[in-house]
């Protein structure tokens, strides 16, 4: 089957928020023709009205719609978009008995160069707005790329320009402001040569790639067998950086057309470098922070270099519950559960009815499609309000239809979307204007970085979820399509004046959205190492900065010079205190100290050399250590992590060659523990 994209012209699209109104204006026109006989009886009470709908976007004996069609609306057959209505249909009905409430998201209207402003901040840079001197601003501007620098040139240009036009307060000159005698704003870039993986550029070293074998790359694409073309993606220099020709369209041309296929889809590997890949768990919060705000600089670019607008809504903030499983803040549910189980990173109830699907609902046909008894999930829903947190809930009375209404009318009910009000429309964008595949996974990829970490991780949850979904195709007859077309509705709903021909004109492009999150997720939620590299150099010159702040402090100085003086005193008596074996300096070049806190033996010097990897450290350590380690640390997978030096703290890969790696953070500590799960 295959879906002709066009050009959709002039249309606004906004949010989906669950408290919305009752009901979808326009929606007694869903479509789709006739069920084939795999579909389950179940699913054919949305039948009449899905027809109406279906017809309109084909070509049968109904006139077509007034409207033209957008590059997202399909012009297929009657089978691949009536999973969609019918699932909208379902949705709208769960509203209209009142098991869902609802209120309308508004979004403010934002003022010539709010949006600059807010953009400024986002990305860490409200010293450009405020005047004030900060380390991090400062820090973060002098890592920038040529297209990352012109980006923040063109939106802080705007800002400032809207200022004098509104006879605001005086307005600071950028040559001011970055010391530039030019009338004309230039950051001092960085050069954009190809970086090792998770490192920074080393003197007159070029990458060195590993030789291809199965566990040499990330593999996300097809399964093994099917016919499709195999691309490699290099995190090695930015995004933005590699458009190097600028197309002469961004959108679908008009006889453009995607197929539903699975097979229709590239197969994408990312090699590893000498430095390994790094997952999103794998950094600091702190660096985590680090990499939104380069995230979305980066994405701006990356649309700046697409000549795509990039487009974001002004939500008003709306507060949720602050108590209860539905219909409260990620955040908030967040908070309240880790007072039950420490460092949970996904919501208890979100956990509880995946899992309770895993075990029980995976080859159900027609899981996920099937709806449950409307009665019997409103009745769920109340009831797992009153008991969940008491332990007293009977998850065998639940059924799997059931289990996957409480799923999605959870993800629906969230005060704010899961992939945020601000960027919705950056997602449906990255479809509608960018036609390469390639391309759409690189803005994908950028838009993932900078969900909320809340966010995020309970994507990520979900995700792995309709993956083993889609796994088990054979027995419960959901492939990739079906599955992207039912989730689409849940994740993406559009309200406004035409909300009917916005959401047929969004189905394909939220089905194809989330087929390409399924697909791809391995890679989605790997750190680009070009952002990780910024990262470095973020942190590296926030400490420099930090020296030279020090060296004026006559009161450090004073201390210094003390704490020289008792260094140079003679050695502690037998039994005197000393520092762990792991923060002593005294250690030649191409040798670390490694510390594991939670084996028998605490820290080993070790010699690297140029084919020394993490796996081969931990060997070392479990080898010696296996019959003395703690009992804490038995059934707990250890990983080696580099804490300190230019980086918060990073879970190393275990294919990650050391030498490299110390090389690019000589100060680093390094230290054996489990790793966050």
């Amino acid at each position: 089957m295959t879906m002709e994209m066009k050009d959709s012209g002039s249309v606004v699209l906004t949010a989906y928020h669950p408290h919305s109104p009752a009901r979808i204006p326009g929606m007694e026109q869903s479509f789709v023709q006739d069920i084939p006989p795999s579909h389950s009886p179940a699913s054919r009470k949305c039948l009449p009205r899905c027809r109406r709908i279906n017809r309109m976007l084909s070509n049968e004996s109904a006139p077509p719609p007034t409207f033209s069609r957008s590059n997202s609306q399909a012009s297929m057959d009657s089978t691949s978009m009536e999973d969609f209505w019918c699932e909208v249909e379902n949705i709208k009905e769960s509203r209209e008995d009142g098991s869902e409430e609802a209120t309308l998201l508004e979004f403010k209207p934002a003022d010539e160069g709010e949006l600059e402003a807010e953009w400024l901040q986002d990305v860490g840079l409200s010293t450009l707005i405020s005047g004030a001197e900060e380390e991090d601003g400062q820090a973060l501007l002098s890592t920038l790329t040529r297209t990352q620098a012109a980006a923040v040139q063109k939106r802080y240009n705007t800002y400032t320009q809207t200022l004098r036009k509104k006879n605001k307060h005086t307005v600071r000159d950028v040559r001011d402001i970055f010391g530039t005698s030019d009338s004309s704003l230039t950051f001092e870039t960085v050069p954009v040569p190809p970086v090792p993986s998770n490192g920074i550029q080393l003197p007159g070293q070029k990458p060195v790639w590993k030789s291809v074998t199965s566990n040499s790359c990330l593999d996300c694409g097809l399964d093994k067998g099917s016919p499709s073309i195999t691309e490699e993606l290099s995190y090695e220099v930015s995004f933005s950086e590699s458009i190097t020709v600028l197309p002469k369209t961004q959108e679908w041309p008009k006889n453009q057309r995607f197929k539903k296929e699975d097979s229709a889809l590239p197969k994408f590997i990312v090699r590893k470098s000498r430095f390994g890949l790094t997952e999103v768990g794998d950094l600091s919060p702190e660096d985590m922070k680090k990499i939104r705000y380069l995230s979305l600089i980066e994405l701006t670019a990356f649309y700046d270099a697409l000549g795509v607008e990039l487009k974001r809504n002004r939500a008003e903030r709306v507060r949720g519950r602050e108590n209860g499983l539905f219909g409260v803040p990620l955040t908030v549910l967040l908070e309240n559960d880790q007072k039950k189980v420490p460092g949970i990173k996904v919501p208890l109830i979100f956990q509880k009815l995946l899992l309770k699907l895993e075990e029980t609902g995976l080859e159900t046909e027609g899981i996920l499609r099937v709806p449950g008894s409307a009665s019997r999930v409103k009745n769920l829903h109340q009831e797992l309000e009153a008991k969940f947190y008491e332990d007293t809930f009977d998850w065998d009375q639940v059924r799997n239809n059931d289990a996957a209404g409480l799923l999605k009318m959870f993800i629906r009910e969230l005060p704010s979307p899961l992939f945020t009000v601000e960027y919705l429309p950056a997602f449906i964008t990255l479809v509608e204007k960018i036609s390469k595949i390639k391309l759409q996974l690189q803005a994908l990829h950028l838009l993932i970085m900078l969900l909320p970490e809340a966010n995020r991780d309970t994507a990520k949850a979900f995700l792995q979820f309709l993956k083993k979904v889609v796994a088990n195709e054979g027995k419960n007859k959901m492939n990739l399509w079906n599955v992207s077309m039912i989730v689409a509705p849940n994740l993406f709903i559009y309200k406004g004046k035409r909300a009917n021909q916005q959401e047929m004109q969004a189905a394909a492009t939220t089905a194809h959205i989330v087929r390409l999150l399924i697909r791809y997720q391995d890679i989605l939620w790997t750190v680009p190492s070009f952002l990780i590299s910024q990262v470095r150099k973020m942190n590296e010159a926030a400490m420099n900065n930090s020296k030279r702040q020090l060296m004026f402090d006559k009161g450090v100085r004073k201390l210094l010079r003390r704490k020289t003086m008792e260094r140079e005193r003679p050695e502690r008596p037998e039994g005197a205190v000393t520092f762990p074996p792991y923060l002593q300096s005294d250690i030649p070049e191409g040798v670390i100290r490694v510390y594991a806190p939670l084996h028998s033996k605490v820290s080993m010097a070790i010699q690297l050399n140029s084919q020394t990897k993490a796996k081969d450290i931990l060997a070392r350590f479990h080898c010696e250590n296996s019959h003395g380690s703690s009992q804490n640390m038995r059934g707990q997978i250890q990983s080696l992590h580099e804490i300190g030096g230019n980086i918060g703290q990073h879970c190393l890969d275990p294919d990650a060659y050391m030498l490299d790696v110390y090389r690019a953070n000589p100060q680093a500590e390094w230290v054996i523990k489990p790793k966050a799960s």
